[in-house]
């Protein structure tokens, strides 16, 4: 009897914990839903797919008009415009300056003409987009609260197929956030965080749970990352990031398009983690610098392409960890050109299976560094340009007599304990290095072979 009281007091526990966190669970079983290309659409989160939206945001303190900065005291609610706007109708707010925050829950369109200010005194959040079909246009959106409890941010968006346009959005920790929203387009905007130390600002741009979404045009500038988790087929294009910490973060987030972007000076600008199918392709990214400075990394992901990039004077250009992951699958590097960078391409595990053809690799300090002994062929290299390659082309054809072999001879030391790092080109390790090639003392370690190299650099713009 004890302990069927105690199942009875443990279920009731739990129906009220559930009761009290909101939680909605869909039609599929799944709480909080999942990656609908693999589940399907009875798990997809979109009211618009059918699927029900869970409540997954955690509450947000209420504030009164006098507890927020004294410089919106004597400004107009937007509030009241926007609930005396009809839906579906078009608000045109007279230019100025109005306090927020904001909620729009209803269809409508808020053209601000580059004209209208939505300072929410430092508080709370800026701007609550609830609905679908909505747009918003020309706004300056500023003020956020600076807590990341309760996720201060300047607009959260949590519905689809909306179009968020030309916002300047600057002073809030958080830019803009997106939760279980599919198939919006952001374009055009500007963002950029508060000014704190770059490990306690905002992100500019979050995905959770969101798919189909186009990001283009953006600049986004002196925020903490931009960052895609659990979030599918979504667009990035001809954005701009600067003195970020990522330029982009995708964790769990499958078949990705990432385009004609340009990253200066973040610690790191693409970063794939436990993803598959994503596509990097005719970005420059450049001066990833610092000590974990790297321009595109992997953390167990499979099955990628990364083409036509240009990855220039950062740290590390290509940094791989247990990539690719899934067994059969390869990641393909077509076309890029590593130029002027520390280590263009650093292989920190024994797995195997990338592909590079076509490359080009000049002015790097070092082409390749592979981790552990004996894993040369493990990755294949074709076709690539060497800028160190000392064989010939007798007869004419573009393509070298003889293999490029790459051995590291003196960078074994630091290869192998990586603090050695510090002093890589300083005058002993360059004079250690230097005696290894004249006379070894140890038997160097053949890094890579590409049988078929380049003799003659490629044309800039022109693809293999």
């Amino acid at each position: 009897m004890a302990f069927k009281r105690f199942l009875a007091g443990l279920t009731a526990f739990v129906i009220a914990f559930a009761a009290s966190a909101r939680l909605n669970v869909s039609s599929s079983g799944v709480i909080g839903g999942g990656d609908e290309t693999e589940k399907g659409e009875g798990a997809t989160l979109s009211a618009s797919h059918g699927g029900v939206r869970a409540d997954v945001d955690r509450p947000k303190p209420q504030y009164m008009l006098h507890e927020r900065n004294k410089r919106i005291h004597g400004l107009r609610p937007f509030q009241e415009l926007v609930d005396a706007a009809p839906a579906g109708s078009v608000l045109s707010p007279p230019p100025g300056a109005y306090a927020g925050p904001v909620t729009v829950d209803k269809p409508l369109t808020i053209e601000g003409g580059g004209q209208v200010t939505i300072d929410a005194g430092d508080l709370g959040t800026v701007f609550f987009l609830k609905s679908d079909d909505s747009v918003l246009r020309g706004l300056r959106l500023t003020g956020s609260g600076g807590s990341h409890d309760t996720d201060d941010s300047c607009l959260d968006v949590r519905g689809s197929r909306n179009l968020i346009e030309n916002l300047v959005i600057d002073n809030c920790l958080f830019g803009i956030d997106l939760k279980q929203s599919n198939d919006n387009a952001i374009r055009g905007n500007r963002i950029s965080s508060k000014p704190y130390e770059l490990g306690i600002r905002g992100d500019g741009l979050r995905l959770w749970y969101s798919y189909r979404n186009l990001f283009e045009g953006n600049e986004v500038v002196d925020v903490r990352d931009m960052v895609a988790w659990y979030s599918s087929q979504n667009v990035f294009r001809n954005n701009v990031g600067r003195r970020s910490r990522y330029s982009f973060h995708f964790m769990f987030a499958k078949d990705n398009v990432v385009e004609n972007n340009r990253f200066y000076d973040n610690t790191v600008g693409v970063y794939l983690m436990y993803t598959e199918r994503i596509h990097v392709r005719n970005n420059v990214i450049s001066h990833a610098s610092g000590a974990a400075g790297m321009a595109i990394g992997f953390k167990e992901s499979s099955d990628s392409d990364i083409e036509g990039n240009e990855i220039i004077y950062s740290a590390v250009g290509i940094g791989s960890d247990l990539s690719p992951f899934q067994p059969n699958t390869t990641i393909r590097f077509r076309n890029n050109r590593f130029a002027y960078n520390g280590i263009a391409v650093h292989f920190t595990s024994e797995l195997g299976g990338n592909v590079f053809t076509d490359n080009t690799f000049e002015g790097n300090l070092t082409d390749v560094a592979q981790s552990g002994r004996g894993n040369e062929a493990l990755n294949r290299w074709s076709g690539n340009y060497w800028d160190n390659y000392q064989g010939f082309d007798r007869n004419g054809d573009g393509i070298g007599d003889t293999p490029h072999e790459y051995y590291a001879y003196a960078d074994q030391l630091w290869i192998e304990m990586p603090p050695a790092r510090f002093f890589k080109t300083s005058p002993v390790m360059e004079l250690l290095d230097f005696l290894e090639r004249l006379a070894p003392f140890s038997s160097p370690e053949l890094t890579l072979r590409d049988e078929r190299p380049r003799h003659v650099k490629p044309v800039a713009g022109v693809k293999s």
